[in-house]
C-alpha cells in the first residue's frame, strides 16, 4: 500500500489544513499585491461598453486598419508637437485594429468618461503604469493578451503592432460609444454657417476635415494626404468637434528629451461642431473626471450628432 493510501483521515485533515495555512500565509498582508490583470473573461472587461485602442498616427503608421469601424475617434497631441489617436469601439469589431501604440496620462482621464472601458495600447513609460493600474479601466497591453496582437511585415517597428480584438474579454455592445457619453443623434442645431473644411493645427501635425455632399461625410486628412483604410477608402466622419482645450506640459517626457502634453479634459471652453456642410458654434463642459462632455449651443441647448463616426479634435487654446 503506497503512503498516501496508507494515511489515516484525521492525517489527511492535518496535512490539509497545513497546506491551507500556508496558501494564506503566501497571500497574506505586508507582501505586494497580486497582478489583478488577467486576459481571462473573468479578470477583464467583458462587460466593458466601449473598447479604446491607442492608434499610431505618423506617416510610416498609414494607413490604419480598422480605424473606420470606430464609433469615436480622438485627435490628440503628443511629443513634439504629433499627434496620436484613441479609436473608440462599441458597435462593432474590425477584424484587425492597429497600429497600436503606447498609452499618454491623457488617455486615462479623458477615458473616466466611460464606465470601466477596456483599453488596448502597446505599453507605457514605466512611472505611467501605476497610474493605469489604478484607473478605473481594463487594462489589455500585450503582457496580458499575447495572443491577440501580433507584428505585421510590410512596414518596421513599432509602427507594426495589430490588435485581434476578437481575442481579448470584450464583446460589442452593438449600440454607437457616443451614447455612453449621454451624447445623442438627431437634427442640426439652427443657424451655423456654411463650411467645406477646417484644420485643425499641432506644432508638427495638422487634422483637416473636407465636407463632401456626395458621402455626406467630412472626408479626413491627415498631415496634408487623404487619411484612407487598408483597402484604400477616403476615411470620414460624419460629425467633426473640435474642442478647444488646455494643452500643458506633464511630468512625463519621451526618450529623445521631449515633454508629453497633458490635454485637459476636464473644464469648460468653446468648441465647434461640423455636420451636414455646416459649422456651428458650441460649448463645451466636464465638471469632474467621472462626468460626461456635455456640447450645448451658445444659449444652452444640448447638441446633437449626425448619424455616423464622431471625431473629436483637442485643440491647443
Amino acid at each position: 500500500m503506497s503512503a498516501a493510501r496508507g494515511r489515516t483521515p484525521a492525517a489527511a485533515l492535518v496535512v490539509a489544513l497545513f497546506l491551507a495555512l500556508l496558501a494564506a500565509g503566501c497571500t497574506g498582508g505586508g507582501g505586494a499585491e497580486p497582478d489583478t490583470r488577467s486576459s481571462s473573461p473573468s479578470g477583464t472587461g467583458a462587460e466593458a461598453k466601449v473598447l479604446a485602442v491607442k492608434i499610431d498616427n505618423v506617416a510610416p503608421a498609414r494607413p490604419q486598419t480598422g480605424l473606420e469601424r470606430a464609433d469615436i475617434v480622438y485627435v490628440e497631441q503628443v511629443e513634439a508637437g504629433l499627434s496620436r489617436l484613441l479609436a473608440v469601439y462599441s458597435s462593432e469589431l474590425p477584424p484587425v485594429i492597429g497600429p497600436v501604440r503606447s498609452a499618454r496620462e491623457t488617455d486615462l482621464e479623458l477615458l473616466r468618461q466611460f464606465d470601466r472601458p477596456v483599453l488596448a495600447f502597446s505599453g507605457a513609460q514605466s512611472g505611467l503604469l501605476p497610474a493605469i493600474d489604478r484607473a478605473p479601466l481594463d487594462p489589455v497591453p500585450p503582457s496580458t493578451a499575447p495572443q491577440a496582437y501580433f507584428r505585421g511585415q510590410d512596414r518596421p517597428a513599432p509602427h507594426n503592432l495589430y490588435l485581434r480584438p476578437q481575442r481579448i474579454p470584450y464583446t460589442a455592445a452593438g449600440t454607437h460609444a457616443a451614447e455612453a457619453l449621454g451624447l445623442t443623434f438627431g437634427p442640426a442645431p439652427p443657424g451655423g454657417s456654411a463650411e467645406d473644411s477646417r484644420t485643425v493645427r499641432f506644432p508638427s501635425a495638422r487634422t483637416t476635415f473636407t465636407w463632401s455632399a456626395d458621402s455626406e461625410r467630412w472626408l479626413v486628412s491627415l498631415d496634408g494626404s487623404p487619411a484612407r483604410t487598408s483597402e484604400g477608402e477616403r476615411l470620414g466622419a460624419a460629425t467633426v468637434i473640435v474642442q478647444d482645450v488646455t494643452v500643458r506640459p506633464s511630468a512625463f517626457g519621451d526618450r529623445s528629451g521631449n515633454n508629453t502634453p497633458f490635454t485637459e479634459t476636464v473644464g469648460s471652453g468653446t468648441a465647434h461642431v461640423l455636420r451636414d456642410g455646416m459649422a456651428h458654434e458650441a460649448r463645451w463642459a466636464r465638471t469632474a473626471e467621472d462626468a460626461d462632455t456635455e456640447f450645448t449651443t451658445p444659449d444652452g441647448q444640448r447638441i446633437e450628432l449626425a448619424d455616423g463616426p464622431l471625431w473629436i479634435v483637442y485643440a491647443p487654446r
